[in-house]
């Protein structure tokens, strides 16, 4: 009988650098896109960076074997929904501030936490239930339905994270002995995919609601050597993102890890400020502490 293998033991501070460094990443990202969004369509965006992406996939997924799924339907539903994530997260960026757009997408654990008694017949304590509760008074704080700073598009974020917590239980339910290399390979697909076909449709439509909003309605232009730069450097960048936090969750227990996440709300600001000279409003800084309380709150209670 062959004898078990060992567990390996907790490196809960390496865990926590991983973590922490890899959301400094993704806010980089987000402002990194929000820059070239004036300059460079979403789905072309989606279209070269993921032809970076994917030849380093096939090239690791190879080697180690990892690269055929096991569910491809799933996974490519995964991948979709994710794509779709995306397409609205990044919508939001060149209308709304970062640190905005950071905080309503910031509901998806709270969303996950709904969709998991709905869906998954999760039992969700008490505790979680009044998380969802402190969360969604966050979001009241940051969209202001019905006063006069009452924005629509504030909602486009919060549309995104319903599609990240729908791929979310996708991926628990569904996806759950899936490599990370062939799950990042077909969400990368599905970007080249997505972006390919409205590329193509807006061509053959010939909109003129491209001159009004570029980034998600504009047609496929020129990329100059500065665009092209910040294309390699997305690309490094997801990749990077997506080492640290599968080695966070290597080295520590999840809800260790996972209550790090929300440094990405301070790292949104960050950015937002050094890139955009943005500041949030009171209430936006009063919603990102109640939405960031309630997922700590959450990853806390049973």
């Amino acid at each position: 009988m062959a004898a078990p293998i060992p567990r390996r033991p907790d490196r809960t501070g390496a865990a926590i650098l991983f973590m922490v460094a890899s959301t400094f990443l993704m806010a980089f990202q987000d402002a990194v896109v929000k820059l070239v969004s004036i300059d460079l369509p979403l789905w072309q965006l989606f279209v070269l960076r993921s032809a970076f992406v994917v030849p380093a996939l096939i090239a690791v997924g190879w080697a180690t074997g990892s690269i055929k799924p096991k569910a491809p339907g799933w996974s490519l539903a995964r991948g979709m929904l994710l794509v779709a994530m995306y397409v609205a997260f990044y919508a939001a960026l060149p209308v709304l501030d970062l640190s905005v757009v950071a905080a309503a997408y910031y509901t998806g654990p709270l969303l996950i936490t709904l969709l998991s008694a709905l869906f998954a017949r999760d039992a969700i304590g008490l505790g979680r239930w009044i998380a969802v509760g402190i969360g969604f008074v966050g979001v009241l704080a940051i969209v202001r339905p019905g006063m006069a700073g009452f924005s629509p598009l504030t909602l486009i974020p919060i549309l995104a994270a319903l599609f990240y917590a729908t791929a979310a239980i996708i991926t628990r339910t569904k996806c759950a002995e899936e490599s990370v290399i062939s799950l990042s390979l077909a969400l990368n697909v599905s970007f080249i995919g997505v972006g390919a076909i409205a590329t193509g449709g807006l061509a053959t439509i010939g909109s003129n609601a491209g001159t009004a909003y570029p980034f998600l309605l504009g047609g496929w232009v020129a990329v100059d050597g500065g665009v092209w730069g910040a294309i390699g450097l997305l690309a490094a960048v997801n990749l990077a993102i997506h080492l640290g936090l599968a080695k966070a969750y290597q080295n520590a227990p999840a809800p260790t890890v996972a209550t790090f996440d929300y440094s990405y709300l301070v790292f949104a600001a960050f950015w937002g400020f050094a890139l955009f000279r943005e500041v949030p409003e009171p209430a936006t800084v009063a919603g990102m502490i109640l939405i960031a309380g309630a997922g700590l709150l959450s990853l806390r209670m049973r």
